[in-house]
């Protein structure tokens, strides 16, 4: 059997025997066809939101808005989002003064020449386009405190908006249960600080801190607060499929429309777990696969399907490096992956160290499964992560028997593992 597997902005096909392929996990999105155009599906969420008046309407009187839009590393379709949402902020008030504010989070700060391919150089030259800096205390203001305890630290544009609003996407989130919604403000939006203390260990460790888990998530109790305290008033998220496209749009309140976008989620990337010795992933490709740091999330989904001591092959193409130094350097200073967990869970919040939260949750993957990683990244890198570099995928597939001292170990394969919750 011939399975194409994401990777960059390419595809690698594995060629495997069906006798031993145990289970394809695969989202129904792909085979949910909306019958509207992109356009038409985000057009009629705007104009239909949950829980709230039309942009427009609350656009009217308001002098400093804010949009806050998703990064470099989000397949967001912000070329059909965002004019959007500017022509319906603008019916309401020509007047306005309009910000886009790059949600950027933990990771590094987009570049003009990334703006320019996520919303094309109309926007990027007419519009004024800020990118946040959770590093710039310059740029930031403390407006409360989260219910864990951090302090909620944001962008100060956000924070002295008249109006504050976002676009985004749902999908599945390796521990934040989904993407989407009150995100776009902790972390998008969000001092270190508060990124730190929300992404600490002890939460990372918590069992409701699961890709598809909202009820009881401490994580998301404190993302949900920090939207609700920065007064985001209106987000436009959408579902997309495997080729980025839009095929589900919800709008209005940040918590009432994201209610309903998850809802509609959970019905098609739910899938059943079928335990393998080998279980071979990707992260959806480009722009989601950039970078080691991103990978994990991709990870998670064959974590919840690999049999105890199996082996997980990973495609990330990485082209970026690791995504982070914090995160690199701690899988190079320490060899024990359970002395480094146990360090993890045991760091109090307001010490959380950069990029812990990958750290954490790539040791619980190795400590379960090998991990054979299919990347551009160099080889050296790689294996300071505790992985075996691999090129392809059938090479990695004979590494991944080799290891198993068995050619007919049973393989699983989730061809998108941002895409799907396993169970």
């Amino acid at each position: 059997m011939q399975i194409n597997l994401p990777y960059g902005k390419e595809k690698q096909v594995l060629n495997v025997d069906e006798a031993i392929l145990n289970g394809l996990l695969v989202s129904q999105i792909e085979d949910y066809h909306p019958g509207k155009s992109q356009t038409e599906l985000v057009s009629e969420a705007i104009q239909t939101p949950f829980a709230s008046e039309k942009l427009s309407q609350l656009a009217v009187g308001k002098q400093k808005i804010v949009i806050i839009a998703s990064d470099h590393t989000r397949p967001v379709p912000s070329k059909i989002i965002m004019p959007l949402m500017l022509a319906e902020i603008r019916q309401g008030n020509p007047e306005a003064e309009i910000t886009i504010l790059i949600a950027t989070g933990f990771h590094r700060l987009t570049t003009r020449e990334e703006l320019v391919g996520k919303f094309g150089e109309t926007i990027v030259d007419t519009e004024t386009i800020v990118v946040h800096d959770s590093g710039d205390d310059n740029s930031l203001v403390k407006i409360g405190t989260l219910p864990s305890g951090g302090a909620l630290i944001i962008n100060r544009l956000a924070a002295e908006a008249d109006l504050l609003v976002s676009e985004g996407f749902i999908e599945p989130h390796f521990f934040a249960g989904f993407s989407g919604g009150r995100k776009s403000v902790l972390p998008g939006i969000a001092s270190r600080v508060s990124v730190l203390a929300n992404h600490c260990g002890e939460f990372i460790a918590h069992p409701k801190a699961r890709t598809g888990v909202i009820e009881g998530n401490p994580l998301h109790i404190d993302m949900l607060y920090a939207a609700r305290t920065a007064k985001l008033a209106f987000v436009v998220n959408v579902v997309i499929n495997s080729e980025k496209e839009v095929i589900h749009a919800v709008a209005g309140d940040c918590d009432a429309a994201h209610i309903n976008g998850r809802k509609f989620l959970e019905k098609l990337c739910k899938v059943q777990a079928t335990p393998s010795d080998i279980v071979i992933t990707t992260n959806g490709g480009y722009p989601l696969d950039q970078n080691i740091y991103q990978a994990v999330k991709g990870m998670t989904a064959a974590e919840a399907a690999v049999k105890q001591d199996g082996v997980i092959i990973m495609l990330a193409k990485s082209n970026d490096g690791h995504g982070g130094a914090a995160f690199f350097n701690t899988f190079r200073d320490e060899k024990n992956l359970e002395k480094m967990l146990a360090g993890f869970v045991n760091t109090p919040r307001d010490e959380t160290i950069p990029d812990q939260w990958e750290a954490q949750i790539l040791a619980r993957i190795l400590l379960k499964a090998k991990v054979i990683y299919i990347s551009a990244a160099p080889d050296e890198m790689i294996q300071e992560f505790q992985m075996t570099p691999a090129k392809d995928v059938q090479e990695a597939l004979a590494l991944a028997r080799n290891y198993l001292n068995n050619e007919q170990a049973t393989v699983t394969v989730i061809p998108d593992g941002v895409a799907v919750i396993v169970e």
